[in-house]
């Protein structure tokens, strides 16, 4: 499967590009922030202004993501 970047409107204050990428992916997405830096190199403070577009990269197919489970009684 071809992995498809996405633009989004940033239509919020206070966000950040790790805080997106939570949004949009899950704990998954917090693996893009550098790829999503490096996709939008005219960003470079902390925060993305509000009515900024950028563009966010897609989930690889194999980066399926799965948790372990610990159990205390059992």
């Amino acid at each position: 499967m071809i992995r498809m970047p996405e633009t989004i409107k940033i239509a919020g204050d206070n966000l950040t590009f790790d805080l997106i990428l939570w949004r949009r992916y899950g704990l998954p997405g917090l693996r893009l922030v550098e790829e999503t830096m490096a996709l939008n190199p005219l960003f470079i403070g902390p925060y993305l202004p509000l009515g900024a577009e950028i563009v966010i990269p897609d989930l690889p197919v194999q980066q399926a993501y799965q948790r372990e489970v610990v159990t205390l009684f059992g």
